[in-house]
């Protein structure tokens, strides 16, 4: 199965995209045996035919719906499904594979195709992130369950990414409310990317508002704490050098506060 996906994702991205998609096998019926069918329908998935390459999977799963077959199929339409851009589709399929096969050789490609899904519906960070849970949910179960498998390299990509798109949209509620001075609830967004989502790239950015935050309360110890974990961890950064003329402005200079919640978690940015 592995190298069949392999070669015939590369097949489908290069297939001419204004050939009509018809079967390219011979035209025989939807009730030949399976094993007919399922070839047929990698003969049109390799040919780039997707919309034949499901009919084909399809007839093979209302022909026998628990055979050898019908299980290949069934990884294999959860595969054309998110080829074709069909994620929700993608989805069914790849839970319906997992539900009903959890031990399977394939359950773990089934679910990285399940987390691929997901992953494809993240919108922008202005719009509800529940595909980012979803996905994270999801390739976290390959990491976990196949550690062995060869797609763990990319599901934890997918991870950070999705990680990244929940910190995002933590910082545009959080800069909303610093530019409205509801400045505790600003705080708590950006804390929540500083301990949660320590890994991404948001990270600078939340310290360096964490200051500006704490100063405009006039919480200093805070905001020279902010701004020390801001400079133990990016030292080059603009938003260090900004933190720290902010500081000055009121004859302040980062220090770090040992006891601070801020401290705690700049331990876990640097992996201490």
């Amino acid at each position: 199965m592995v190298a069949l996906v392999a070669a015939t994702t590369s097949v489908v991205v290069t297939a001419c995209q204004n050939d009509p998609d018809i079967d390219i096998t011979k035209l025989t019926a939807e009730t030949d045996p399976p094993e007919v069918l399922y070839n047929q329908g990698l003969a049109n998935l390799n040919a780039g035919k997707t919309t034949e390459a499901a009919r084909k999977f399809d007839a093979i799963d209302k022909q026998q719906p628990f055979s050898e077959y019908a299980r290949k199929a069934l990884v294999m339409k959860a595969f054309v499904n998110y080829r074709q851009g069909q994620t929700q589709d993608a989805i069914n399929a790849a839970t319906r594979y997992l539900n009903l096969y959890p031990e399977s050789e394939d359950a773990a490609y089934a679910q990285y195709i399940l987390g691929l899904a997901y992953s494809k519906q993240i919108p922008t960070v202005t719009q509800d992130q529940k595909p980012a849970f979803k996905t994270i949910e999801a390739m976290q179960a390959v990491v976990d369950k196949y550690p062995k498998s060869e797609y763990v390299e990319d599901a934890q990509a997918k991870i950070r990414f999705a990680k990244d798109q929940l910190a995002g949209k933590e910082m545009q509620v959080g800069r909303y409310y610093l530019e409205r001075k509801e400045y505790l609830a600003a705080v708590t967004r950006f804390r929540t990317v500083v301990e949660q989502y320590s890994g991404t790239n948001q990270v600078e950015e939340a310290l360096a508002r964490l200051v500006e935050s704490y100063f405009a309360m006039g919480i200093t110890s805070e905001a020279q704490t902010a701004a020390a974990v801001l400079g133990h961890n990016y030292p080059d950064s603009q938003w260090y050098a900004d933190s720290y003329k902010l500081l000055q402005s009121n004859g302040l200079e980062p220090r770090e506060n040992g006891g601070s919640w801020i401290s705690r978690a700049g331990k876990k940015i640097l992996g201490v």
